[in-house]
């Protein structure tokens, strides 16, 4: 297991988002990663540097049983319109973890697509940086297998926006768009691929 922790924050013009969700999955890394009974509150630990006062910043609170570091750096959208379906049976990503290799390696196997749309043991999951959320022409879907419960994931289930739902390969007919949604990016500023635009399974 990686050493290191990590939750990245939106800090869009000095003020930062969702940190309710933050904190919870933050609580429960801790315990869970390090058996940590004590709290930590992010919103006493994060001092918002002027930098980060105008314009868009993730700011990535890096930890262990303490914090060891929390870092703004400034954001850009990546466009996305095409997927790739690569498969991984044993990949594990439950927490956060600050080390990457294992996803940087599944999404070089992307090829000419911008993004990759995980499957493990025949359901899919998350993209490289994103919990998918399914359109099916009435309502938005996310799978109920994600490698990671993202915070964007928690407070859209919470409201009662997205909806839970299995959704292996063979679902993708039923839909009609793929949205990518994570701590930067919601139902309003994602990025929205057309389910034709998605490279299957090699056979």
């Amino acid at each position: 297991m990686s050493r290191f922790l990590l939750e990245t924050i939106k800090c869009l013009d000095g003020k930062l988002f969702n940190l309710e969700f933050h904190q919870h999955r933050f609580n429960l890394a801790r315990k869970k990663a390090y058996s940590c009974s004590d709290l930590i509150s992010l919103a006493d630990s994060i001092q918002i540097p002027e930098k980060a006062k105008t314009g868009l910043f993730r700011c990535r609170v890096i930890y262990s049983e303490q914090i060891e570091k929390i870092e703004f750096i400034a954001h850009k959208y990546r466009p996305i319109k095409s997927l790739k379906l690569v498969e991984d049976n044993e990949i594990d990503y439950h927490l956060k973890y600050a080390d990457r290799k294992r996803l940087n390696f599944l999404f070089n196997q992307r090829g000419d697509c911008d993004d990759i749309l995980i499957v493990k043991n025949g359901c899919i999951s998350d993209s490289y940086t994103a919990n998918p959320v399914f359109w099916d022409g009435t309502s938005w879907w996310t799978p109920d297998t994600p490698l990671l419960s993202g915070t964007q994931r928690a407070r859209l289930i919470t409201e009662g926006k997205i909806k839970v739902w299995r959704i292996t390969p063979a679902d993708l007919p039923n839909y009609s768009k793929v949205g990518l949604i994570n701590a930067m990016q919601d139902l309003e500023n994602m990025p929205v691929i057309e389910v034709e635009n998605v490279e299957m399974l090699d056979a």
